[in-house]
């Protein structure tokens, strides 16, 4: 009766928790496609700051531009909690495009 009334207790808590949180598991977070977005994402931080540091591009631009690759990041992170901790393929194809015209403005 215990076991049964722990195991119900268990599987609750495990439904009602929040997807965010149920979608963090290590291979979630590691998944290949949130890796990929992820590195580019750091990646393009630091040619931000590499470009700020000699003087190629202004702060203030940097900064918008920042903005851009945070509001990516909470869209990649929206998506991952709404498909079970990864992003599907098509998901995906989105970020890239929007990273891609972030990226465009980086060197000009």
């Amino acid at each position: 009766m215990k076991i049964k009334a722990l195991l119900l207790a268990a599987l609750a808590a495990f439904l009602f928790a929040s997807p965010q949180a149920r979608a963090e598991s290590q291979w979630q977070k590691t998944h290949p496609r949130r890796v990929q977005v992820n590195q580019r994402l750091k990646k393009q931080n630091r040619r931000l700051h590499q470009e700020v540091k000699e003087g190629d591009m202004s702060k203030k631009k940097a900064a918008r531009l920042h903005r851009k690759d945070q509001n990516i990041r909470r869209e990649e992170r929206a998506m991952a909690g709404n498909n079970g901790g990864h992003i599907t393929k098509q998901e995906m194809g989105i970020i890239n495009r929007q990273e891609n015209q972030v990226s465009k403005q980086i060197g000009q």
